[in-house]
C-alpha cells in the first residue's frame, strides 16, 4: 500500500477508525514516518487555511502494529494568531502515539533574522546508497537514499554527522508536510553509524519545525538534503537536531530527536 493511499484513509473527522497496512515495518512497530504522517494528516483537517504548521511534536508512546487504529484529535485552543491540536493514535485501550501541532498565522514583526544555515552536503555521485537487501527494514525499499556525510549504519564511523539525499521512490506527489514526515524520519538514527554490528534503535520523540510554509511545486520524488548532528549520547540515549533542505538548497525544516538504542 502507497503512502499516499495510507494517508487518503484519514477523514476529517474528529474521532474514527483507520486500517494501518503491512509491508511499512521498521523493528517490531509500524515506521514512525508514517504513523506521525498519520496524526499530522488528522490534525490538519481541523487547522485554520489562514495559520501554517510552524511546530509538530511526536511521542513515540508504544509500538503501533498493523490492523485497526482509532484516530483522536482534540483542539485544544484556537486564537486569532496561534492554534493548538492534539491528536491521538489508539489501538486497544492504550495510547501508542501522542502528537501537537501548533500553527500560527504569518503577522508583521520588527524582528527579522532569516539567515539560514547552508546547506553542504557533498554530490549524490559522492555518496554511498542503502542497499534494498531483505535485512533492511520493510519501509526503507520505498525509500532512495544516498550517504555522503559521515557513514552507513553499523560501520562504526564515529562522525557527529549523518546525512545525505533523499526521495520516495514508490510514487510522485505535489509534496506536502506528510510526505516530508515520512522522508525525515525514514533516516536511521545518526547514532547508528557508531555501532559496528547491528542493534535495535528508535525515535523517543521528535519535534519538527517549519520556517516556512512548503513549496507545492515541489515532489515527493524530488531528492532532498538532510543532516543530523549528535548534540549528545549516552546510557542507551541520544539527542540530536537536523536540518532539511531542498534540492536547491532552501532550508525547509529544523529537526529535534530523543532516541533510545539498545547498542
Amino acid at each position: 500500500m502507497l503512502f499516499s493511499e495510507i494517508l487518503a484513509q484519514v477523514t476529517p473527522a474528529a474521532e474514527q477508525s483507520i486500517s494501518l497496512p503491512e509491508g511499512w515495518g521498521q523493528g517490531r512497530a509500524l515506521f514512525g514516518g508514517l504513523t506521525a504522517a498519520i496524526a499530522w494528516q488528522h490534525i490538519h483537517y481541523g487547522a485554520s487555511e489562514e495559520q501554517a504548521l510552524r511546530s509538530f511534536t511526536v511521542s513515540f508512546v508504544a509500538p503501533v502494529q498493523p490492523g485497526q487504529a482509532v484516530l483522536r484529535r482534540r483542539l485544544l485552543r484556537e486564537g486569532k494568531n496561534v492554534t493548538q491540536i492534539a491528536a491521538e493514535i489508539i489501538q486497544g485501550d492504550d495510547v501508542v502515539l501522542s502528537a501537537l501541532a501548533s500553527y500560527g498565522r504569518t503577522r508583521e514583526s520588527a524582528v527579522v533574522v532569516t539567515d539560514t544555515p547552508v546547506a553542504q552536503v557533498p554530490p549524490r555521485e559522492q555518496g554511498l546508497p542503502f542497499p534494498k537487501v531483505a535485512l533492511m527494514p520493510e519501509f526503507t525499499h520505498h525509500f532512495d537514499y544516498v550517504v555522503t556525510v559521515g557513514g552507513l549504519p553499523f560501520t562504526g564511523n564515529k562522525s557527529r554527522e549523518f546525512g545525505g539525499w533523499m526521495r520516495f521512490c514508490t510514487e510522485s506527489n505535489p509534496m506536502t508536510i506528510g510526505y516530508l514526515l515520512g522522508l525525515v524520519d525514514a533516516w536511521p538514527p545518526a547514532l547508528l553509524p557508531h555501532l559496528s554490528q547491528p542493534a535495535p534503535a528508535s525515535s523517543l520523540t521528535w519535534t519538527i519545525e517549519f520556517p516556512e510554509p512548503l513549496n507545492s511545486q515541489r515532489q515527493s520524488s524530488d531528492w532532498w538534503q538532510y543532516v543530523a548532528h549528535i548534540d549528545y549520547a549516552a546510557h542507551g540515549y541520544g539527542h540530536t537536531h537536523a536540518h532539511i533542505w531542498d534540492e536547491s538548497g532552501e532550508l525547509v525544516a529544523i529537526s529535534r530527536q530523543t532516541v533510545t538504542v539498545f547498542g
